[in-house]
């Protein structure tokens, strides 16, 4: 079943378009290191593609109809698209849905503190990592900064050459006797997390006795209590000096106060840009590929329908791996909603309607899945794995040890989402993520089951998956266009 490689079916044509792709791929990862960027970046491209904002039609009252191309964000950190069919969407939708969050480092409400005259960002780490990954590497700070006079700052440093970037620093091993005896879940702890930002004191602390003694003779009580509250910042700078020119950094440069960084939303990623991988460049590094992998060729695949036998639908969702919760997972009623305003502007809307469409409706959950990695060989069923190369995998079931929280796709739909990737000459595997009683994942693809809509996990294999620099082969990726775009036209 999974020994069939790719690239040994390319010709100079598909190689050239697997090499376009794979370019626009890595300038998607460059430019979509948050959920937030993610759908940016994409309701731009689908502007040019003809997609239309579909909260805009709903204010205008505008009609849609069969081949209108439509996108709804969901607080900018979930994008629903879709592309109008003939049939009514009583029939049923085509979706394939995938997530845009990754596993990063979030900084806490009250972060900035000053340590041994080194200045620090306290996080708390986002999804399920290897936290000894995540030290002693280039992190560059992106994120959302909204202010209480509503506007918004938009963050990212540390991504150009002339920019600085931070880290979480290490321990020398030369010291590091009793810390290399700890198990590798604790080897750092999620605490020890933090962002070294700053060492430079400020200099502007001198001249405290003489402002002390104009705040005695300040003639009104008014005056005195000003005069005070400036005298406790002072000594306050004296006492952090390098956390007092972090702050003064950030607020001449970003308009960002203090007490800004509680409603912000940052976040810390690896810095550097998505790279070729391999003497051969047949593979691709960068952060974030699960599930941005995925996301990116049903993207691309549904952009390429034009007016479909039933409404397509590509779903990008947020918080996928932190359980799918908040109004941006695939737990909210955002898809649900989506879907019924759909119907509306379209003269199709009713609760039955509605509740017919959803189980109606066949979903692809696009995916990652764990690829083969001989240097741990001993982690894998051999025989139900996926390999880099072999093309797109569909995960049957996924979930850990006795399948619990997994979507176990029926063998009918399984079948015929199969027969379809067949005649769009799609190379795919099957697998598992390890050996049974190794543990798992989990992803959206029973949450949309729900509804009782047929669901299959199907998605691009992952070389060092939740690492800092994910790798993934070019050939899988194309195959995940050729799959998606098959899904949607022929399922």
């Amino acid at each position: 079943m999974n020994g069939k490689n790719a690239w040994n079916t390319y010709d100079d044509a598909d190689l050239s378009k697997l090499e376009q792709l794979a370019a626009s791929y890595k300038e998607f990862l460059n430019n979509g290191k948050t959920e937030r960027e993610c759908v940016s970046y994409l309701a731009k491209e689908a502007g040019k593609e003809g997609f239309i904002d579909l909260a805009q039609a709903i204010r205008e009252n505008r009609s849609l109809k069969a081949g209108d191309r439509v996108y709804y964000s969901n607080m900018g950190k979930s994008l629903f698209l879709a592309v109008l069919g003939e049939r009514p969407m009583e029939d049923g939708l085509k979706i394939i849905g995938a997530h845009i969050d990754s596993p990063r480092l979030d900084l806490k409400q009250n972060p900035l503190y000053e340590e041994a005259g080194l200045a620090y960002l306290d996080t708390h780490y986002y999804g399920g990592i290897k936290k000894y990954q995540w030290v002693a590497l280039p992190l560059a700070l992106h994120g959302t900064v909204a202010k209480r006079d509503g506007s918004v700052i938009h963050v990212c440093i540390g991504e150009r050459e002339e920019e600085p970037v931070f880290g979480v620093t290490d321990l020398l091993p030369h010291i590091a006797q009793n810390q290399m005896m700890k198990k590798a879940n604790v080897v750092i702890e999620g605490e020890e997390l933090d962002l070294m930002i700053g060492s430079r004191p400020v200099r502007d602390c001198e001249g405290d006795e003489a402002e002390e003694t104009e705040t005695a003779l300040c003639d009104s009580e008014e005056a005195k209590k000003a005069a005070e509250e400036a005298a406790e910042k002072r000594k306050a700078r004296k006492k952090h000096p390098v956390r007092a020119l972090i702050l003064d950094i950030l607020k001449e440069k970003y308009g960002i106060d203090e007490e800004d960084l509680m409603a912000a939303e940052l976040e810390a990623v690896p810095a550097g840009r998505a790279r070729d991988y391999g003497l051969d460049g047949s593979m691709v590094m960068g952060y974030g590929q699960d599930d941005r992998v995925c996301s990116y060729p049903a993207y691309r695949a549904l952009c390429g329908m034009k007016t479909p036998d039933r409404t397509c639908v590509c779903l990008l969702v947020d918080k996928e791996e932190i359980g799918s919760v908040g109004a941006t997972g695939m737990q909210s009623r955002f898809f649900e909603n989506a879907v019924a305003e759909l119907m509306d502007r379209s003269g199709q809307y009713s609760e039955l309607a509605l509740r017919r469409c959803l189980s109606h409706s066949r979903f692809l959950s696009a995916d990652v899945s764990s690829a083969f990695d001989p240097t741990f060989a001993s982690e894998f069923d051999k025989n139900n794995a996926a390999f880099l190369g072999k093309g797109i995998t569909f995960n049957k079931y996924s979930g850990s040890r006795g399948k619990y929280g997994a979507n176990d796709a029926n063998a009918e739909y399984l079948a015929a989402v199969m027969s379809a990737f067949d005649s769009g000459n799609v190379i795919y595997q099957s697998a598992e993520y390890g050996k049974v009683d190794h543990g798992g994942g989990g992803t959206i693809s029973y949450i949309l089951a729900e509804y009782g809509m047929e669901s299959v996990d199907c998605g691009v294999p992952v070389l060092s998956m939740h690492a800092p620099w994910e790798v993934t082969s070019k050939a899988d990726l194309y195959e995940a266009l050729k799959a998606y775009s098959a899904f949607y036209q022929k399922a």
